[in-house]
């Protein structure tokens, strides 16, 4: 057993490793340089200054608050598309859920770059929509290109398929037994999915939303190229202020202080599982 113990040990050796050099170190480097300052006379001390500022500022609150309302409007517009698709593929029968899966699923094959072409082209001024409404004699819609519906109606779109396939991998542990057994003794479809479905899938819930505001709330090719230029969200804002501003010192507290709200999310996360687990 002791043998077959450090076996284990050294097959995660060097995952572990590579993770502690390429995300642990730099996260603990990136915390320290924003903390840890020298003063223009030479002297080098404790000083929090980038954070009172980024706290203090008006833009970047504003930026931060667009981020986290575009991240719950996304996660919440995930469930509300993603479950019921789930739900679909893992009832149906025949060969039309084969079809809606690949659709599914589609997304996950297709660059983000090519997809937020693809909005401009069909929801952007002059686009395809427009076109149609124009030959058919209705007023233009306003589009949500460069607002910030931009990033969300692009975000959803991308992160449908991670979402969906987790979400079915939950739904896999459903019994149909207990479903039937419920049908029989007249419940309803929607007292069904209320009191045996969404117990029994709280946790691929949680991890579909949590995989979900983590890509999310990070983003930066979707929101760069669909969103409003003010306000923006967090990582067009690190990118701008390192290369426009020429700032890396508030760029990396901007990315500090990203990964803070991502580490709560994280947090969150697994203090759920491991409850879960725990009864």
């Amino acid at each position: 057993m002791a043998g077959r113990g450090l076996v284990g040990l050294l097959l995660v050796a060097l995952p572990v490793s590579l993770v502690g050099w390429l995300v642990i170190w730099p996260i603990i480097s990136a915390v320290l340089r924003t903390v840890w300052r020298t003063s223009p006379d030479g002297e080098a001390g404790f000083d929090l200054s980038s954070y009172i500022f980024f706290f203090s500022d008006a833009y970047s609150l504003n930026n931060l608050s667009l981020t986290l309302w575009t991240t719950a409007v996304c996660a919440l517009l995930l469930l509300v598309v993603s479950l019921p698709i789930a739900l679909y593929l893992r009832f149906a029968r025949g060969g039309i859920s084969s079809y809606v899966q690949a659709l599914a699923i589609l997304p996950m094959f297709v660059p983000s770059i090519i997809l937020a072409y693809a909005l401009i082209r069909v929801l952007g001024p002059n686009g395809m929509v427009d076109l149609l409404l124009n030959f058919a004699g209705l007023p233009k819609l306003r589009t949500p290109y460069l607002t910030p519906w931009g990033p969300v109606i692009g975000l959803v779109w991308d992160n449908i398929p991670l979402t969906v396939l987790i979400l079915l991998s939950g739904l896999g542990s459903v019994s149909n037994m207990a479903i039937e057994a419920a049908r029989d003794v007249g419940a309803s479809r929607l007292r069904v999915l209320r009191h045996i479905i969404l117990p029994q899938i709280t946790n691929s819930i949680l991890v579909a939303l949590s995989f979900a505001v983590l890509g999310i709330f990070s983003a930066f090719t979707l929101p760069y190229l669909l969103g409003p230029a003010s306000p923006e969200m967090m990582g067009p804002f690190m990118q701008r202020t390192f290369r426009d501003l020429n700032d890396p010192v508030s760029a990396i507290t901007q990315a500090v202080i990203t990964f803070g709200f991502c580490i709560v999310f994280g947090l969150f996360y697994v203090r759920s599982v491991a409850r879960n687990q725990g009864r």
